[in-house]
């Protein structure tokens, strides 16, 4: 073969493995049929590529990139002294730019833009109550309602981009802000009050999933697992909002063989909204 094309073939499968095009054992098979006994292959591992990268960088890749790392410099070293607006303008912009980059790699590599997603969730929520601090505005209300709008925006972003687990987490956000609020707006409620403040909400979350099952599946199981887990919400709320150890076992023991017994009798149907 000669010996040009040869080396343009090499140059091919290195960039195909580079750019992740073929799995690693496919291009390194390609790579063994094609290189001569005592000749070496261009780097390969991820400082070999990352040289590669960098040496390849123009002037005004390097401008940008030295821009970008000295912006977030100076926003990290200066966001206290910045006004409240400028401070949440800042913190929104960078969730939308971790919010948007996990959405587009997600199509070339699931588990980095599920992180970068991820950091983004964090990062709204981190960063609210950075700012509520900051300012002293330590009402619980402020709090609750951050919480609520992170709840809000977990569910709605789950949904849309078919993230169960931060379809869940949004859920389980709203629970605790009407824990919160239960807890701010009633005083020593009994025990069956605690009960009649969750379980209808455990029976519109299970009528939800049977609702929403003919659309979505997944949307109908993270529904029906919300409604699980309201269902032992009022021992939850016992525990840390009221105490009462004996009293808790009993209600705990109670609920378990109830709900067994719901769902054994239920099984047909619930088992075909989330299967």
């Amino acid at each position: 073969m000669d010996q040009e094309r040869r080396k343009t073939i090499i140059k091919e499968i290195e960039h195909w493995e580079r750019s992740k095009l073929l799995p690693g054992q496919y291009c390194d098979f390609l790579l063994n049929l094609y290189l001569e006994e005592g000749e070496t292959r261009g780097p390969a591992t991820f400082a070999g590529r990352a040289a590669i990268v960098v040496k390849g960088a123009s002037a005004k890749q390097w401008l940008l990139t030295f821009g970008i790392f000295s912006l977030i410099c100076f926003v990290v070293l200066y966001f206290n002294v910045f006004h409240p607006l400028l401070q949440m303008a800042v913190s929104i912009t960078g969730v939308y730019l971790l919010l948007l980059l996990g959405h587009r790699y997600r199509s070339k590599n699931e588990s980095v833009g599920l992180v970068l997603i991820g950091a983004g969730m964090l990062l709204m929520l981190g960063a609210g109550l950075y700012i509520l601090e900051l300012h002293d505005w330590n009402e619980w209300g402020w709090k609750a309602g951050l919480l609520s709008f992170c709840a809000l925006v977990w569910v709605a972003f789950g949904i849309g981009a078919r993230i169960p687990l931060l379809h869940l987490c949004g859920w389980l956000a709203f629970f605790l802000v009407y824990a919160w609020l239960l807890s701010n707006n009633t005083v020593d409620p009994e025990w069956y009050e605690i009960q009649l403040y969750w379980l209808p909400l455990s029976f519109v979350f299970g009528w939800s999933s049977w609702f929403v099952q003919r659309w979505t599946k997944s949307s109908a199981s993270i529904l029906f697992i919300a409604g699980a887990a309201a269902w032992f919400m009022p021992e939850l709320y016992t525990a840390m909002f009221r105490g009462g150890a004996a009293e808790l076992q009993v209600e705990l023991i109670i609920k378990i063989i109830a709900g067994g017994i719901l769902l054994f009798s239920l099984r047909k149907q619930w088992i075909a909204w989330v299967a």
